[in-house]
């Protein structure tokens, strides 16, 4: 006998077993039939099984490690691309939140600086330019006022000083 005519012959049997048990179902208590067409599909499973193995000695152990090479892939796959998320994440995030601090602080500090020290200059300018001009504007005027008063007392009494001088001479002549 030929190994490919008995491999046919009993897949032939296995298929009219689950034509069989269909007839059950559909003839005779669900029950039966489920149980019978559940027996049929269970001895074909492990038919097929035993075929493989025969025929292709490797099969098992080529679809064991097909599955757990994709299964591998996936889980690794899963793995790197959360870590490498994350790692990126963080690092983004803590170099991007150091270089905007470092960049605002500087930029602040020299814009700051130089507005304050812009306004506070001509402030100062200002307030002390009004204070010295009002300070200098009093003090001259005062300065002129006093001189003008000795002056003025000077002459007078110089004057009273002549008049009395004249009247001593008179006096005296």
């Amino acid at each position: 006998m030929n190994p490919s005519r008995v491999d046919s012959l009993v897949d032939l049997t296995y298929g009219l077993l689950i034509a069989l048990s269909v007839a059950l179902i559909v003839v005779a208590d669900n029950a039966v039939g489920l149980a019978f067409g559940f027996g049929v599909l269970l001895s074909y499973l492990i038919h097929v099984v035993w075929k493989m193995a025969r025929f292709d000695p490797d099969w098992m152990t080529t679809a064991v490690k097909e599955t757990v090479q994709e299964t591998v892939d996936e889980t690794v796959e899963e793995t790197v691309e959360k870590t490498v998320d994350e790692t990126v994440e963080e690092t983004v995030g803590e170099t991007v939140e150091e270089t905007v601090g470092e960049t605002v602080g500087e930029t602040v500090e020299e814009t700051v600086g130089e507005a304050v020290e812009e306004k506070v200059g001509e402030t100062v300018e200002e307030t002390v330019g009004e204070a010295v001009e009002e300070k200098v504007g009093e003090a001259v005027e005062e300065t002129v006022e006093e001189t003008l008063e000795e002056q003025l007392d000077g002459d007078e009494d110089e004057e009273a000083d002549e008049s009395t001088d004249d009247d001593h001479e008179d006096r005296w002549n």
